[in-house]
C-alpha cells in the first residue's frame, strides 16, 4: 500500500458536480492498493494512520493523533500512487492491484478497518467512490504531508 496523508482543516469530495462527502478538521488520505497487498497490510496501515501523532498539543508539538483530537478522515482510492516512472516518460501502473474489483474490495476493507479504529472517537470516516473521476477540494494545515 502506498498512501499520501495530509492534515486538513476541511475537505469536500464531488463526482460529476455532486458532493458525495465532506469532512471537517482531520486527515485526507490518498490510498493506492498494490499487487502484493493483503488484508494484513490494510490492518497495519489503519492502525498506523489512526495512531500517528501529527496534530499539535497545547505546547505546539505534534503529539496527538487523529483519534486524540476527534478528527475526521477522508479516504480516497488513488491507483496513480502505484505508478512507476523509472523508464520513459509515461507512467506504468503495473504495480497497481488487478483486477480492479480485487483492489476495490481491499480498499473497502481498509476503510472499514479505519472506521473500526475510529469507532470510540468523535471523528467520522468518509470515503471516495472507487474508480470514479473525483474532484477533491481541501484546505491543508501546516502543511503536514506524510508518505506511507
Amino acid at each position: 500500500m502506498k498512501a499520501v496523508i495530509q492534515r486538513v482543516e476541511n475537505a469536500r469530495l464531488s463526482v460529476g458536480g455532486e458532493e458525495v462527502c465532506s469532512i471537517g478538521f482531520g486527515l485526507v488520505v490518498y490510498l493506492g492498493i498494490e499487487q502484493a497487498d493483503a488484508e494484513s497490510n490494510a490492518v497495519a496501515f489503519a492502525q498506523k494512520l489512526t495512531n500517528m501523532r501529527i496534530f499539535s498539543d497545547d505546547a505546539g508539538k505534534m503529539n496527538l493523533s487523529v483519534r486524540d483530537v476527534g478528527g475526521d478522515i477522508l479516504i480516497v482510492s488513488n491507483f496513480t500512487l502505484c505508478a512507476d516512472i523509472s523508464h520513459g516518460n509515461r507512467p506504468s501502473f503495473t504495480n497497481a492491484m488487478r483486477p480492479p474489483l480485487a483492489a476495490s474490495v481491499l480498499f473497502d476493507y481498509c476503510a472499514d478497518v479505519v472506521e473500526d479504529c475510529m469507532r470510540d472517537t468523535e471523528g467520522n470516516v468518509a470515503r471516495g467512490i472507487f474508480g470514479a473521476d473525483m474532484v477533491i477540494e481541501q484546505t491543508n494545515i501546516g502543511p503536514v504531508t506524510i508518505i506511507y
